[in-house]
């Protein structure tokens, strides 16, 4: 038969037994948990990463290519995007000021040779498209070289500037140009079609 004193000292080593039995369990719970916390973590960040592949396959795919501007444009192609309302295009007229201001491409903005680069700087986005013209074509090429060594990236020459602009039933305006009567298919959409399908068959 047990003493008291023994027991006293089983009941001791079971509640010791016990304790150490409970502290473990709390040690795996814990460390249960834990790993849990960590692999919901990990999930989440792959989650995470793998909508952001998604999203940018997404934006590839919907970011197409800019087609690149030619080195020279036509007349009529210049005025068919003003027709059409084409964004993003600025039309530069790089005469002297008091030639612009006798008549000029409608819209064209002025800016001589000699400052053309401080303004264009200045006011222009480097990315913008540009149709350049001058007297002549190979004042335009110098022209449009200026501003490619400038920066710009997108800049076309206007091939036959006003004169061919002004051949094609392009819309102008200036001083001399608002005294001149406007052509038979100034307000006649069907004559300017007409007109321009004439043109397109003499340059066959």
């Amino acid at each position: 038969m047990e003493s008291p004193k023994d027991t006293v000292e089983s009941a001791k080593e079971s509640a010791k037994d016990a304790a150490e039995s409970v502290k473990e369990s709390t040690l795996n719970v814990a460390d249960s948990a834990k790993g849990a916390v960590q692999s919901a973590k990990e999930s989440a960040l792959n989650a995470v990463g793998s909508v952001k592949q998604n999203v940018d396959k997404l934006a590839e795919n919907i970011t197409t290519p800019q087609e690149s501007l030619p080195a020279k444009t036509d007349a009529h192609e210049l005025k068919s995007n003003l027709e059409w309302g084409r964004p993003g295009f600025t039309i530069l007229d790089v005469r002297d000021r008091q030639t612009y201001n006798q008549g000029h491409i409608m819209g064209a903005m002025s800016m001589p040779s000699d400052e053309l680069v401080d303004r264009a700087v200045s006011s222009l986005s480097k990315s913008r498209d540009i149709y350049v013209y001058a007297e002549s074509n190979e004042q335009s090429a110098q022209a449009a070289q200026s501003l490619k060594s400038a920066g710009f990236e997108r800049v076309s020459e206007l091939n036959g500037g006003l004169t061919a602009w002004k051949e094609i039933g392009g819309p102008t305006e200036g001083v001399v140009e608002s005294q001149t009567p406007p052509g038979a298919d100034e307000y006649n959409v069907v004559a300017r079609i007409q007109n321009h399908a004439e043109t397109q068959q003499k340059k066959v």
